[in-house]
């Protein structure tokens, strides 16, 4: 857990994994529950607090795509691409961001 805090891209790493768990909280629980049990309680508390993170971590992906020297189309698009898919974030976690926190 220290290692993740202690870099740029493990802090985008992190955030990256709760965000990511947030957006499935949110599409396999909050959604069916405000649609099929006419209940948008996880909605509204799940709802804001994705969004902010969200926000987050494409603040923190710009922001360590900068300092890091990306290649725009290449990676930084990628991430944020990744990001509206359930389940992308782990994807990029695995296949981008833990090898490059290796390099740093």
């Amino acid at each position: 857990m220290k290692k993740l805090v202690s870099t740029s891209i493990g802090r985008l790493r992190l955030v990256s994994i709760i965000e990511g768990i947030s957006l499935i909280l949110l599409v396999l629980i909050g959604v069916p529950l405000k649609y099929y049990f006419d209940n948008p309680t996880w909605v509204k508390s799940i709802g804001p607090v994705h969004g902010g993170l969200f926000i987050l971590f494409v603040l923190l992906a710009l922001m360590v795509a900068s300092s890091q020297k990306w290649k725009f189309k290449t990676t930084a698009l990628v991430i944020l691409i990744a990001s509206f898919i359930p389940f992308g974030c782990f994807y990029v976690d695995a296949k981008i961001l833990k090898p490059m926190e290796g390099q740093v």
